[in-house]
């Protein structure tokens, strides 16, 4: 017997109806002798319901109030879906996080896990009970209610998978796996059979939103192999694991992830001194603002241009904070641009492959996209381009690596 956890997000268990499918399918996989821990969010909306409530009484809700508020959404589900389970022969058992007991620190509406208790668990496991958990909750150290943040029923759902040292994480969803990129975008997208956990965490991070970033790194850390699978269609899913798939079967790329998301800056005619770019950058990160691709030029007469990029959100602030600093350090000009994007390519393989930088930029260059900035890693290459050119661009690449072929064509080639 193998022991799975199971993790059902809003949307599927957004019904009464859709909550007795998921009844049905959790009671096929205990019915086959498997030890099931089921983690589910709240009903699709209710969140944002709760958070709306909140908002018109406060305009800005006491953090620890909202904790407090929000996780009762997934309380209402744990409930209703051990009734299901139980309705259908299943013993199951209904637990918040704070009665599991998922410690957190005191960090809320963003809290962090520590640890997690899971004699109780293991008990009723023994017992034969299927445990259905509240997604996104815990409590700290003091018995206060704390939330993990949007998405961390993904994070609940892998912390128990390692604490429980469970065979697997299933993370059950509206799509039926990780695609090579998203098949809104092109018609050839291609679901992978598997991908590694350094992929995933870079397609995450560059705007693939099946799965949390948080889970990823969690996963990663503890080696608990996840599996993304369609909450109501049959299929294998993408397996998301420490292993690559067989080397003569790996692609170099595994997958174009992209992030419209995205604002640049540039501070131009700054001194070309040293410390420079830490004048510059320390006031942004001073007011909470990420960065994410720099780029510094050095022109004849002693002063550099730099440029870096924010999420869209921060741009105003960032912008604010910019030019504060250029009339600090006599900067010539400062200059904002909200239209563009970013496309990346992602792939173990490329520790092994090269050309693949020429490939991308010769793939680009074809269809007469520019490239305003790059930033690599050992196994991603980003660009930043403009927003306009974004799914042509995704599109172009997505054709030029071959991903529309599965693996097995290319390795009996």
């Amino acid at each position: 017997m193998s022991l799975i956890v199971q993790k059902f997000g809003g949307t599927s268990v957004g019904s009464i109806e859709r909550i007795e499918q998921v009844a049905d399918k959790v009671s096929r996989f205990r019915a086959d002798g498997h030890g099931v821990v089921v983690v589910v969010s709240a009903m699709s909306g209710e969140t944002n319901r709760l958070i709306g409530l909140a908002h018109e009484v406060q305009e800005r809700p006491l953090p620890r109030e909202m904790d407090v508020l929000v996780s009762t959404g997934e309380q209402v589900t744990t409930a209703l879906l051990a009734m299901a389970l139980d309705k259908r022969g299943v013993k199951a058992k209904s637990y918040n996080g704070s009665q599991v007991r998922i410690l957190t620190d005191d960090a809320h509406t963003k809290a962090r896990i520590r640890e997690i208790d899971d004699a109780r668990l293991h008990a009723d496991l023994d017992a034969g009970y299927v445990i259905v958990v509240a997604g996104f909750q815990g409590v700290d150290e003091h018995g206060n209610i704390t939330t993990l943040g949007r998405g961390g029923s993904d994070t609940t759902a892998v912390a128990l998978a390692a604490a429980l040292k469970a065979d697997e994480c299933q993370i059950y969803t509206d799509v039926d796996g990780v695609y090579t990129t998203d098949p809104r975008v092109v018609d050839g997208a291609r679901r992978l059979e598997q991908i590694t956990f350094e992929e995933m965490l870079e397609m995450a991070s560059m705007g693939s939103k099946v799965l949390q970033i948080r889970a990823v790194e969690f996963a990663g850390k503890y080696n608990v192999p996840l599996r993304v699978l369609h909450s109501f269609q049959d299929g294998p899913g993408t397996l998301i694991s420490l292993e690559e798939a067989n080397e003569m079967e790996t692609p170099t790329i595994a997958g174009i992830a992209f992030n419209r998301d995205e604002a640049k800056l540039t501070i131009l005619g700054v001194p070309d001194m040293p410390g420079v770019a830490s004048k510059i950058l320390g006031p942004v990160g001073e007011a909470n603002i990420e960065v994410d691709v720099i780029v510094q030029n050095v022109a004849e007469d002693n002063t550099t241009d730099f440029t870096f990029t924010v999420g869209r959100v921060d741009l105003p602030r960032a912008e604010e904070v910019l030019n504060r600093v250029a009339v600090e350090l006599g900067a010539r000009e400062v200059r904002a641009d909200s239209k563009i994007a970013k496309v990346s390519v992602v792939g173990v393989g490329m520790r092994s492959h090269s050309g693949v930088a020429s490939q991308m930029f010769s793939a680009l260059a074809d269809v007469g996209i520019n490239i305003q900035m790059i930033t690599t890693s050992e196994i991603k290459i980003s660009v930043i381009i403009d927003e306009k050119f974004l799914e042509l661009a995704v599109r172009s690449l997505h054709s030029s690596f071959e991903l529309d072929k599965e693996p097995t064509d290319e390795a009996a080639a």
